[in-house]
């Protein structure tokens, strides 16, 4: 048998290397993951907040109910392009100057949308604002899979499974109920931004293998003399700039066109993604027109030490079971999900065990997802109490994150190094159904009415369910033939 020789002057990180992301302290790694998740909570929050003031600008700038949707929907549109850019970027640059560059550009454009006189400046600010925010869609999971293995993983991406969920229903009840002028909101939105900023800069190291093993090469080369030493990722770019750029971008378009495993859950996402924002439109004509809904009006009033709710209520308030439902399926996944993925991983070698695993997950939340849109409709009525519609929220985020947890991790698990690319393959299309499916909810629940327009959305829900088990028989055999996903040996 023929000896694999090893190249002494390619560097890499020795067993115990301190340098290594994954041998940072747990301290430091949970501190970065919070920030991560910080970051992308920032992108989140700030993509659904016009919500609770489009009244202000429909009147403020004389908007249709069509134009003052696309202050979110172009916001998500962003998201289209951004992940194309940060995420395969991040590869070749590392993460810590995508941030450094991103977030400060981001500032200054929600800082045009405070300043802006017109309607058209606003629409395009929000635009350039979602280009630069959706950093951390792609980033911070990359973050977050460069510092932890895959058994301490799925601890981890917890915090940012949440930013998409809690993001939009925070922002929106808290300004539906605050009642905070328009160019307030957005002067709040960047002070938030700055104060990331300062994170990023001072606390967030490189966390990206292949750039610090490039950077420890560069720092052996001072200090030997020795022009031989190379980092892995210098071997593949000694292309030039522009082919290795093109290359680069070009990434997730070949990962997705090539991959049915993530074309497959991409679909998937996208749609349950989409359907999480045609809720902020379809909410609206349930609880503001069938139940008589106010914005701005108090969640609840204390007197004597009791709590009263309004008899009426207030829109703010039909988000909070979603942010509910989603904290709760944290609890789940922490209490029944993650204890078996740890227990398989105990059983076998960690690089051995199957990504498949990562969706029973999913199985588990996709048949709860479609129930949700069936009890939401077909409680609608302005004849029931409003508490049964709203209480669908808490097991549509309960569903939610449980598919987005399982499948993030899938991705990840899959594609590993490429995982970036692959992600930011997924943001793209996902964003795009995020932006798409509240320009049509409006109409779609006023047409349709509430009852059967969320009984097409469940039945779409249930043409879904089989994705997440199909892969799990098939993806072994898939993975097989990937050109991307390495081979668990």
């Amino acid at each position: 048998m023929a000896e694999v020789t090893i190249d002494p002057y390619i560097v890499q990180f020795a067993p115990d290397d301190k340098e290594n992301p994954k041998n940072w302290s747990r301290r430091r790694r949970w501190y970065l993951t919070y920030l991560a998740a910080l970051l992308a909570f920032n992108a989140t929050f700030a993509l659904s907040a016009p919500s609770g003031i489009a009244t202000q600008l429909m009147v403020g700038f004389k908007l249709s109910e069509e134009l003052a949707a696309l202050t979110i929907s172009l916001f998500v549109a962003g998201y289209c392009v951004g992940p194309l850019l940060w995420g395969p970027l991040s590869e070749q640059y590392g993460r810590r100057p995508i941030f450094l560059v991103t977030f400060p550009i981001y500032v200054c454009f929600q800082v045009g949308c405070a300043l802006s006189k017109n309607a058209a400046s606003i629409i395009i600010f929000r635009l350039l604002s979602g280009l630069f925010a959706a950093a951390p869609l792609t980033n911070s999971v990359a973050i977050i899979s460069d510092i932890w293995d895959a058994k301490t993983r799925g601890k981890a991406l917890i915090l940012f499974a949440l930013a998409p969920f809690v993001g939009p229903a925070l922002s929106t009840s808290h300004v539906a109920q605050s009642g905070t002028s328009w160019p307030w909101m957005f002067w709040v939105l960047a002070i938030f931004a700055v104060v990331c900023i300062v994170f990023i800069y001072f606390s967030l190291p490189e966390t990206y293998a292949p750039i610090i093993l490039l950077q420890k090469a560069k720092q052996l080369r001072l200090k030997t003399g020795d022009e031989r030493y190379r980092a892995p990722l210098e071997l593949i770019q000694k292309k030039q700039l522009r082919k290795r750029l093109e290359e680069t971008l070009a990434r997730p378009f070949k990962i997705l066109v090539c991959e049915p495993m993530l074309i497959a859950v991409t679909i998937y996402m996208s749609f349950v993604y989409g359907c999480i924002y045609l809720l902020f439109e379809a909410y609206p004509v349930v609880f503001t027109e069938g139940h008589h809904f106010q914005p701005g009006k108090s969640v609840a009033t204390f007197r004597h030490g009791c709590v009263d709710f309004p008899p009426l209520g207030s829109f703010g308030l039909a988000f909070l079971p979603l942010v509910a439902g989603s904290v709760l399926g944290v609890i789940g996944y922490l209490l029944i999900f993650n204890p078996r993925y740890e227990a398989a991983m105990d059983r076998r070698k960690a690089g051995l065990v199957s990504p498949e695993i990562r969706l029973n997950l999913a199985i588990s939340g996709a048949p709860l997802f479609a129930i949700t849109f069936f009890w939401f409709g077909w409680t609608s009525y302005p004849s029931i109490s409003y508490w049964a519609p709203m209480m669908a929220g808490v097991f549509m985020g309960l569903s939610s994150i449980w598919i987005f947890l399982s499948l993030f991790n899938y991705i990840i698990d899959v594609y590993l190094f490429a995982a970036a690319s692959a992600l930011a393959a997924n943001t793209v299309i996902r964003s795009a159904a995020g932006a798409g499916f509240p320009l049509f909810a409006t109409q779609m629940y006023t047409a349709l009415d509430p009852r059967w327009a969320s009984t097409v959305l469940g039945c779409v829900a249930c043409l879904m369910i089989p994705i997440p088990i199909v892969l799990k028989r098939y993806g072994p055999t898939l993975r097989a033939k990937s050109r991307f996903a390495p081979s668990l040996t």
